[in-house]
């Protein structure tokens, strides 16, 4: 599959890549843990975290989120996460999250990307914690990649808007670290 550079005409929207650990927040009813990338728990490493995300409005959810450490101008500071973690420190982090998989129930994944984002902002709006943000999107990929660049950001991800939600490498999405979308293979990272 190619990639059109100028306008990236198979990809439609564009979220940088944010610098973090990759989790999942599950929320049940009044209880809400998180889970790493590999499926590690890791609700009770951050109690503080946690509590923060119990007032998300719904009675279960699974939201697909970077944990990250806001750093100094607001990029990620990757290499201070472990220790804000460890340290007391809990408060400073923040979950960006990009999808919504399930709500209340329903399973989402078989959704367009675009409405799985839709409902994902109406409910993190209705929400309103400070600890939990989403991910913005853009249509502008090039112009993205640009500005991750200048403000030294780990890339951008690049995802089709009509896709279904897949666990793991998929040809609808891709990441670009280097600025050469050209090759960028779908489902895996751009070559260094």
């Amino acid at each position: 599959m190619s990639v059109d550079v100028d306008g990236l005409l198979w990809f439609r929207l564009h979220e940088p890549k944010l610098d973090g650990y990759r989790l999942q927040v599950v929320k049940e009813g009044h209880q809400v843990r998180i889970y790493s990338r590999r499926g590690n728990e890791w609700t009770e490493r951050l109690p503080r975290f946690v509590a923060a995300l119990a007032d998300i409005t719904c009675r279960s959810a699974i939201i697909d989120a970077e944990l990250c450490l806001p750093g100094a101008g607001g990029a990620p500071n990757f290499y201070g996460l472990p220790a804000a973690m460890r340290r007391g420190r809990q408060r400073e982090l923040v979950a960006f999250a990009f999808d919504l998989l399930y709500r209340d129930g329903n399973d989402l994944r078989t959704l367009p990307l675009i409405e799985r984002r839709r409902r994902l902002e109406r409910l993190l709006t209705r929400s309103d914690i400070p600890s939990l943000r989403l991910v913005e999107a853009f249509e502008d990929g090039i112009k993205l990649l640009a500005l991750a660049e200048r403000f030294r950001l780990e890339g951008i991800v690049s995802k089709r808007k009509p896709s279904p939600y897949r666990s793991g490498p998929s040809r609808d999405w891709c990441k670009d670290q280097d600025g050469d979308v050209a090759r960028s293979e779908p489902g895996k990272v751009a070559a260094v």
